[in-house]
């Protein structure tokens, strides 16, 4: 059984199509890249897929389970994290509390929990997030505030509190934009290492089309909210279509 599988998805915004009959089934510890222009509706699926958008018409299968009616809240309980293409952090907080706040759907909020479990629950939150803070080298930042940080740390933090929550599916919307060709390698780098070490399967939307190609499995094209291509990434870059949609055509 696939880990996700988008169904006949569709979502319309004053009768302009975002999306239009989307089907997509990810297996599960695999990487799939989600490539198009602007507009093509590459942000509007992971909204779709997270609950901050619910589609007219179709249905988002997680682990066998329609979410597609959830909350953004219950929907990341079920395992779905996700990264912004603009960043949503809280500036003013420090590395170490930003993903701190991406453990609290883990904390248990019942006043008669016994005060020892608790603490032990808190050792365990910290001491996940203190190895989210190694492995993505954040050592030198986990104290400073967030808007102190250079850009290419606040887009590991965004990466870093998504991993907080323990999902079994990452969506990374744009993770290297705005990245020098050095953070771009070393992003694509732990993109990688995520997939290995924490066992997650990957949803990446990504411009950088030659960094896509490398990290996915599967590519997807959307053009205009609708499914033009799927397949490998040679399969996908060289189709027609993609070629003069995305690519463009001499």
């Amino acid at each position: 059984m696939p880990l996700l599988e988008i169904k006949d998805l569709s979502i319309s915004f004053g009768g302009i199509m975002a999306l239009s009959g989307v089907d997509l089934s990810v297996t599960e510890k695999s990487i799939v890249g989600i490539i198009g222009p602007n507009g093509s509706g590459k942000t509007t699926l992971f909204n779709c897929l997270t609950g901050i958008y619910h589609p007219d018409r179709g249905d988002v299968l997680f682990q066998g389970k329609s979410v597609k009616n959830l909350s953004p809240d219950r929907i990341a309980a079920c395992g779905i994290a996700r990264t912004f293409q603009n960043l949503r952090l809280f500036m003013n907080m420090s590395t170490l509390d930003n993903l701190l706040l991406g453990r609290h759907l883990h904390f248990n909020k019942n006043p008669l929990y016994p005060l020892f479990r608790i603490r032990k629950e808190e050792i365990r939150h910290r001491e996940w997030v203190e190895g989210i803070i190694d492995f993505l080298d954040l050592q030198a930042y986990r104290n400073a505030r967030v808007t102190d940080c250079p850009y290419g740390v606040q887009k590991r933090v965004e990466m870093g509190r998504a991993l907080a929550v323990e999902p079994r599916l990452l969506l990374l919307d744009e993770p290297i934009s705005g990245l020098t060709s050095e953070e771009k390698e070393e992003s694509a780098y732990l993109i990688t290492e995520i997939r290995g070490r924490f066992k997650m399967t990957i949803l990446l939307v990504e411009h950088d089309l030659r960094i896509a190609s490398r990290l996915s499995d599967t590519m997807v094209a959307l053009y205009y909210g609708q499914k033009m291509a799927e397949g490998t990434p040679e399969e996908v870059k060289s189709n027609p279509e993609v070629i003069r949609a995305y690519l463009g055509d001499d």
